[in-house]
């Protein structure tokens, strides 16, 4: 008997102080991390360190946050394993703010990944050197 994947959808916000990053010219200390799935176990809900949990068959999307009102910052790309799940770009309907969405291809122990920023008027991505995960749920 074949089992069914629920889909479930976790959204994971990077909130990032743009000017900070700028003047570090890093986002070390200055983008955090949350999800919609704490209840399921997530941890380190707030910091540079998440830790999503996730199944098979979830559906990720990746938004971000800044917190300056005329600044810029945006998602370049997501450097994860291609075998657990590959992100895609995607834009709201009419704008050309986007977000990335992706689906867990298969259940996993853990598999750690990075974000690349654009950020303000920066000619190249920077990228997260923090510990992100997507870990598997416990048994």
């Amino acid at each position: 008997m074949a089992t069914q994947t629920t889909q479930k959808t976790i959204t994971i916000a990077s909130v990032i102080d743009v000017v900070g990053a700028l003047a570090n010219d890093s986002l070390s200390g200055q983008v955090y991390f949350m999800d919609t799935n704490k209840a399921n176990g997530s941890t380190n809900q707030g910091t540079e360190n998440l830790r999503t949990v996730v199944k098979k068959g979830d559906r990720l999307v990746w938004t971000v946050i800044f917190l300056e009102c005329e600044a810029y910052a945006a998602i370049d790309d997501i450097i994860i394993d291609k075998d657990c799940c590959e992100p895609k770009q995607e834009f709201y309907e009419g704008t050309d703010v986007s977000y990335w969405v992706g689906t867990v291809k298969k259940d996993i122990t853990i598999s750690p990944y990075s974000i690349k920023f654009k950020v303000g008027t920066r000619a190249e991505p920077i990228a997260t050197e923090s510990s992100l995960c997507l870990v598997g749920q416990s048994v």
